[in-house]
């Protein structure tokens, strides 16, 4: 587990960085604010947020914004506020079926520039040229100066970067990291993309402490967000749902074996399946599919309390019966003492989360914010 933000002041045997992320951190999430305000708020001295901001201004993270404007006695105070051109970040959403899609992102979460790679079925080696290739016309087109480059990708990812396992692409051991920063010379961080998903909720959305966010793309993920803290397992493999076994009759996976979650609710496989179906039971299927996946996450929303769950994928697919079913489901299997039960939305920006999350890896990694 990773804790995401900074959150208090540091103690004496804390570091000067804690408390730059701490200032950061304020100015990216409550906006422009004086010495004052920031001292206020952080519970810093204003001598040292004075220190700090004088550091920080000279680094271009941050920028004198003027006087306040608002009516107070006395002589205004000098606005302090996070400049969002001080940096961008390349970032990579690698979980679509059909195309990985890259973006250039300012350090306050605004997408600059937006590009994509049709995978035409690559895989192995050839999808990660496609990656690579798709980063290199990212960074060409950044303006500005590079703080790194995140990717959310499929499957298992180790906290150096390397991608154990993702059947999808074909990548088992692939250190995407090092190669990377080897073509690019830049810090690169990578993670899975459901959990990239739900920083980009934790951070850029007004999310609850708790939630699970269901990534349904090319694969089935979750991205587990526990009083603020990232869950990420042992083995890094928490959230690794698409592969939980629903059906011991049905069809063969990627993975080996049959009739995991993937088969049933990942979108390439969900659309065939209403191709072969027709019309007429686009409604049947959809279900199904819905009921599938409120039986292997209902557990794990008992199981951790979640009152929570976020989806994330094509809106056409899981609008309606899919979750209806699956919200069903859930709350039918799991014990409420307040209310209906869990909740169970559609994140607004599905196409955006993975780019915004990966963009969270880096500004988390160098800058000490999420």
């Amino acid at each position: 587990m990773a804790q995401l933000r900074v959150t208090s002041k540091a103690l004496p045997e804390h570091n000067r960085q804690h408390n730059r992320s701490l200032l950061l951190q304020t100015l990216m999430h409550d906006g422009a604010m004086s010495r004052a305000d920031l001292a206020r708020e952080s519970g810093l001295t204003r001598v040292t947020v004075s220190d700090l901001v004088s550091e920080l201004a000279s680094e271009g993270l941050i920028s004198e914004l003027g006087p306040r404007t608002d009516a107070r006695v006395g002589k205004p105070a000098q606005l302090i506020g996070l400049n969002e051109n001080a940096y961008h970040v390349v970032t990579l959403d690698l979980s679509a079926s059909d195309r990985f899609t890259g973006a250039i992102v300012a350090i306050d979460g605004r997408i600059v520039h937006r590009a994509e790679a049709p995978l035409d079925d690559a895989s192995g080696s050839d999808a990660l040229a496609k990656a690579i290739g798709l980063a290199r016309e990212l960074v060409k087109r950044s303006t500005v100066r590079l703080l790194g480059i995140g990717i959310g990708t499929p499957g298992v990812v180790d906290p150096t970067g390397v991608v154990l396992s993702a059947p999808n692409l074909d990548w088992a051991g692939l250190d995407l990291a090092g190669a990377f920063r080897t073509e690019f010379g830049v810090p690169v961080h990578v993670g899975n993309d459901a959990n990239a998903a739900a920083l980009a909720i934790h951070t850029f959305h007004e999310a609850a402490p708790s939630f699970m966010l269901v990534e349904i793309e090319h694969g089935v993920g979750a991205g587990l967000v526990i009083g603020d803290i990232l869950v990420e397992g042992s083995n890094r493999n928490a959230g690794e749902i698409g592969h939980l076994v629903v059906d011991e009759n049905g069809e063969l996976c990627a993975c080996g074996r049959r009739g995991c979650l993937e088969q049933i609710v990942a979108v390439p496989h969900l659309r065939a399946r209403l191709g072969s179906a027709g019309p007429a039971t686009r409604e049947a299927v959809l279900s199904e599919a819905g009921r599938s996946l409120g039986l292997a996450i209902a557990p794990i929303v008992a199981a951790l309390g979640l009152d929570d769950v976020v989806l994330s994928g094509p809106r056409d697919l899981i609008e309606g019966p899919l979750l209806d079913s699956a919200l069903e489901i859930v709350r039918s299997r799991t014990l409420s003492t307040v209310g209906d039960g869990p909740r169970m939305s559609i994140a607004n920006d599905s196409h955006d989360l993975v780019l915004l999350g990966a963009a969270v890896f880096v500004l988390s990694a160098e800058l000490g914010v999420s």
